[in-house]
Formats: C-alpha cells, sequence, structure tokens
C-alpha cells in the first residue's frame, strides 16, 4: 500500500507539465543531469583522495616531531638594531 503506482508516477508528470510547461522540461532534465554528473565526480574524486591519503598512513610517517628535528636548525634572528649602542644625549 505505500509503494507508488503507475496512476501516481502519470499525476506527478501531468503536475510538472502544467507548472513548467513542454519546453522547459527537457532543459530542466538537463541541467538537472548535468548536476549529478558533475556531484558524482566530485564525490568519486574526494573517495580517491581519501584513498591515498589512507595509503600514505598504513606506508608509515614520521611524527613531526622527528621530521622537525630532521631538518636543519634555522639561524637565531639578529635584531638589526642594537639597542645597548644608542647614546644618550645629556
Amino acid at each position: 500500500m505505500g509503494g507508488l503506482k503507475p496512476w501516481h508516477v502519470i499525476v506527478v508528470v501531468v503536475v510538472l507539465v502544467l507548472l513548467f510547461g513542454a519546453k522547459r522540461l527537457p532543459d530542466a532534465a538537463r541541467s538537472l543531469g548535468r548536476s549529478m554528473r558533475i556531484l558524482k565526480a566530485e564525490a568519486r574524486g574526494l573517495q580517491d583522495d581519501d584513498v591515498k591519503a589512507k595509503a600514505e598512513v598504513k606506508r608509515g610517517y614520521e611524527p613531526l616531531d622527528r621530521q622537525l628535528d630532521n631538518e636543519a636548525s634555522p639561524s637565531p634572528v639578529v635584531d638589526p638594531v642594537d639597542r645597548n649602542d644608542r647614546v644618550r644625549d645629556k
């Protein structure tokens, strides 16, 4: 009793034709198809990115602490104006 009967589909199609007109329905269906295609491609891209990220984790990676220890330490920053060399006016 809860399923769609054929006459339900016919009523929906008739209402859509009356609301949008016969000329707009093909354009609307075409744009809906394009949108679905784009959504599908983006979802597949996200899934591929997720698979790549999981593969990187399985391969192993060094924690951030070890990565920072392996890099050369930067030289200390020296202030170009040494405040101790100022001459005070008396």
